[in-house]
């Protein structure tokens, strides 16, 4: 490139012609969409998918995703408590519902379950009430089956405490013609123990319902109850 051949009255003996090279490149053209001015005002801006804070949409989402999911249980120690879903009476449990962990559908269906809670509130219930029940008139009975009459993971759960305990498990003592689980009215299904003190065993207690439908059908044989839990099921 000659620079002088070019506006030599404004360019030195030797410099390059800057003008000439900048003429010489070929610039792309970009096309840039309209913004019109709605999408700019205030208003609209607050309302635009691209203006929300996705961040914290996720947030929400996520915790609503765990108020919705089934509960779990991840079956932390030194979760033993009283729970008192009616003022007259506590109910003591093992394990407490958790955010994570287990599902309690899932925990139902293994059988290894069975003798996990077994194990657990059998060294719960020595701890409280002795290691001589067997000779202290005590027994144990549980919820009734509603939706199947086979055992169901309640009834093998107590039937093995029975076992390690040393007293009589009375199974299908309690009998339920409702679906109902608030305010659900229990019967004898069978003539009530003889023994004048009862473990009053479930697997899962939530709102107490079962529970406290239990009480009201034992109550009135004048005997010492102790209701005991494997998860209580809120958090």
């Amino acid at each position: 490139m000659e620079p002088s051949k070019h506006k030599t009255g404004s360019v030195r003996n030797g410099a390059l012609d800057v003008d000439s090279m900048l003429e010489d490149i070929v610039v792309p053209s970009l096309e840039v969409p309209d913004l019109d001015a709605s999408f700019a005002s205030p208003h609209s801006a607050l309302h635009s998918p691209l203006s929300k804070d996705l961040f914290a949409e996720k947030k929400r989402a996520a915790w609503k995703d765990v108020q919705q999911t089934e509960a779990r249980c991840d079956f932390a120690p030194n979760k033993v408590r009283i729970s008192y879903r009616n003022p007259a009476f506590g109910i003591i449990s093992l394990w407490k519902k958790s955010v994570y962990g287990r599902t309690l559908t899932d925990i139902k269906a293994d059988p290894d379950m069975v003798e996990k809670f077994a194990v657990g509130i059998n060294t719960l219930i020595r701890q409280i009430l002795g290691d001589s029940l067997s000779a202290g008139d005590w027994c144990i009975i549980t919820s009734p089956k509603r939706r199947h009459k086979e055992r169901n993971f309640a009834s093998l759960i107590s039937a093995r405490l029975a076992d390690l305990l040393g007293i009589r498990f009375y199974e299908d003592l309690a009998e339920c013609h409702s679906r109902h689980r608030v305010g659900a009215v229990f019967t004898f299904g069978k003539e009530p123990p003889a023994e004048r003190n009862i473990i009053v065993f479930d697997d899962f207690v939530t709102s107490g319902a079962t529970m406290i439908s239990m009480r009201d059908l034992l109550l009135p044989l004048g005997k010492n109850l102790v209701f005991f839990t494997g998860i209580n099921n809120k958090l």
